[in-house]
């Protein structure tokens, strides 16, 4: 399988019916059930996703964590698996003016250094593992 096959059908989800308010991404980007360990892990990386330089959540063994975006804790009370994949992968398809980047998109974008070009940030598994975990995340 080509490994931009999970790409492509994340983009051919995000296009829906035409006209249509897209606001998750129900099918999963892998065939591999995400880990939640392995998304705490991720999240909490600051060389991987760095995810906290905006966000702050239940990572008590953690200083300085962001107050730029909404803290990470009761992600899974207040959103969908399906949406907080969409939320990961490109939440500029809900609201084009975010901070937050694309995880998993790689056309249309600028400023893109070279060697970056071409490479999603998370790959699609990590994405699912982030996923996993976030939705544990119901207080």
């Amino acid at each position: 399988m080509s490994s931009l096959a999970p790409l492509i059908a994340a983009l051919v989800l995000l296009a829906g019916p035409a006209g249509a308010q897209v606001d998750s991404m129900p099918k999963p980007l892998t065939g591999e059930p995400g880990d939640p360990v392995r998304g705490r892990a991720i999240v909490a990386n600051r060389t991987v996703g760095l995810c906290l330089l905006c966000h702050s959540g239940p990572f008590p063994e953690e200083r300085f964590q962001g107050t730029l975006a909404p803290s990470l804790a009761g992600a899974g009370a207040r959103s969908t698996p399906a949406q907080l994949r969409l939320r990961i992968v490109d939440a500029s398809r809900l609201n084009p003016d975010t901070i937050m980047p694309p995880y998993f998109r790689v056309e249309g974008l600028s400023r893109v250094a070279r060697t970056f070009q071409g490479k999603t940030i998370l790959s699609a598994q990590q994405i699912e593992d982030v996923v996993a975990w976030l939705a544990t995340l119901k207080e």
